[in-house]
This record gives structure tokens, sequence and C-alpha cells, in this order.
């Protein structure tokens, strides 16, 4: 059985775009629910409790690819290694996902 390990890499904030389109009292703030550095480490298909509902909507996908015994070695250096981000235009959050072992 594959360990999964996902380690939060980058934390964005486009101010230019927050200011340009969000209401003025919507108090849109830089991502408050990871940390640069932050790893969770999976061994079944469950989201990380505290785990943002978006982000792992939006990076669950290549998870699974990952469990699968999916590859992403055409275009990455390790194939058992993705960088993915939430979709969050205005915050959003870069996430490195892999497969530590088999």
């Amino acid at each position: 059985m594959s360990t999964y390990k996902i380690t939060v890499l980058k934390k964005m904030y486009n101010r230019d775009l927050v200011e340009e389109y969000s209401l003025p009292d919507s108090n849109t703030s830089p991502c408050t629910r990871f940390v640069e550095g932050q790893e969770f480490v999976l061994d079944g298909h469950e989201r990380p409790q505290n785990f943002c509902d978006w982000a792992w909507n939006d990076i669950h996908k290549v998870l699974l690819t990952l469990k699968k015994k999916g590859d992403f070695g055409p275009w990455m250096k390790d194939g058992n290694t993705i960088i993915a981000c939430c979709t969050d235009g205005l915050k959003p959050v870069v996430f490195k996902v892999e497969r530590v072992d088999d």
C-alpha cells in the first residue's frame, strides 16, 4: 500500500485582483488554512482533518491519479510527484502532491 504526502509549497495573495473584483466589505485576506511547509500524510482516500474543502476538491484528482499508479513523468522530473493548486484566483495555495512509497 502506498503513502501519499501533500506539502504546502506557496501561498499567494493577488491584492490587485482583490481590490478590483471583491466587494469592499468581503474582508478577503490571504488563506489562513495553510502554512507554507505544512505536510499532510495520507494512507487512505480520506481528506485530512481541517483540510480546506475547496483545495481538496481541486487536488483530489491528481491524488487519485497517483493512487491508480498514474505517472506524471512526461513533464515532471519525478513521475510520482505533481505540483497542483487550489483554484481560488484571489488567494491560491500551491501544493506538492507525491506518492512516497509503494
